[in-house]
């Protein structure tokens, strides 16, 4: 059935590594190189350094590969991350690989979404046609099944959500999509001028009884499907404190637009860079700020882990970066 991935753009919400019962939701926008969670149980989770090395895609290609499998293709990649050819890989390669990467999952990911809905290829695609595109199956269902069990919304509200975000995308307000603004509608965090509707539209997911405000308990039902708190993973009681602590700035038990802001699209904060350092302190054995092959290598798990990736695909990529 054609269907809108419209949940996974809308709401960036991918499962974590977890077991088969806990759910945890990531929401957090601004410049996110990874679905997964940063830090799990206050602990750094190695699955958040993969997909922000490899990118989202590619990490998850490959399960199977053995140690020597990853770190010889690891040391592929190493040579293209070294850019000056130096025999050292420093903090700003490292942070241009993993802006590479993220740029890369857009880029490919709104090609797949353009060609799909705009098959003739024209410079714009209109609403009306995407919407036939993308919705058109509804005209033969029963209107008891247009329903959307995952959130709770029927297809006709989110196709008023659809037209609310192209609108706010179609900057000289002719009813149709550049490819440029075609990105800006798919990938709202990574625009200034559409943050806005990022934050009203996670609002609108999260807060169940519609009062324009999340409560705690709204914001731990959004990460967690679970039952008897007695039993809760440890990370969710980690959750409850960080709402009361940091996330609730005004103390009164709720989180209103601005302090969802302040929540999901983080400000003065760059996402790449920090990794970067992250994975050369990790991987820094003698501390001098850079890190060779073999350092990198050492620590391949860091890197890429048993889960690695494609990286001929990577490889072929990287040559137009």
């Amino acid at each position: 059935m054609a269907r809108h991935t419209l949940l996974c753009l809308l709401l960036v919400a991918t499962a974590l590594a977890k077991p088969a019962d806990e759910e945890k939701k990531s929401r957090v926008h601004n410049e996110k190189l990874s679905d997964e969670e940063h830090f799990i149980d206050e602990e750094h989770n190695p699955d958040y350094d993969h997909e922000a090395f490899l990118g989202e895609d590619e990490a998850r290609t490959f399960d199977q590969l053995t140690p020597e499998e990853s770190r010889d293709r690891l040391s592929k990649i190493v040579d293209k991350i070294d850019l000056d050819h130096d025999g050292n890989v420093t903090e700003g390669e490292l942070q241009n690989w993993i802006d590479y990467t993220q740029k890369r999952y857009i880029s490919e990911d709104v090609k797949r979404q353009w060609n799909a809905n705009n098959p003739e290829n024209k410079e714009t695609l209109h609403w009306l046609d995407y919407k036939v595109m993308v919705y058109g199956f509804m005209d033969n269902m029963d209107p008891s099944e247009l329903e959307d069990e995952a959130e709770g919304m029927t297809y006709a509200e989110m196709v008023k959500r659809d037209k609310r975000r192209w609108a706010l995308a179609d900057q000289d307000e002719d009813d149709a999509l550049t490819l440029e603004e075609f990105t800006d509608f798919l990938h709202p965090e990574e625009a200034e001028r559409m943050k806005s509707i990022v934050v009203t539209e996670t609002m609108e997911d999260i807060d169940k009884d519609k009062d324009g405000k999340i409560s705690l308990k709204e914001y731990i039902g959004d990460m967690y499907r679970g039952g008897d708190d007695e039993f809760e993973p440890a990370w969710v009681s980690n959750e409850r404190d960080q709402f009361r602590e940091f996330r609730d700035k005004n103390g009164d038990g709720y989180l209103d637009e601005e302090e969802v802001k302040g929540w999901i699209i983080p400000p003065d904060y760059n996402h790449s860079e920090a990794e970067a350092k992250h994975l050369v302190y990790e991987a820094d054995s003698d501390g001098d700020k850079v890190l060779t092959k073999e350092e990198i290598l050492n620590k391949y798990d860091v890197f890429v882990g048993s889960q690695a990736t494609d990286f001929g695909e990577a490889l072929v990529r990287h040559d137009e970066f």
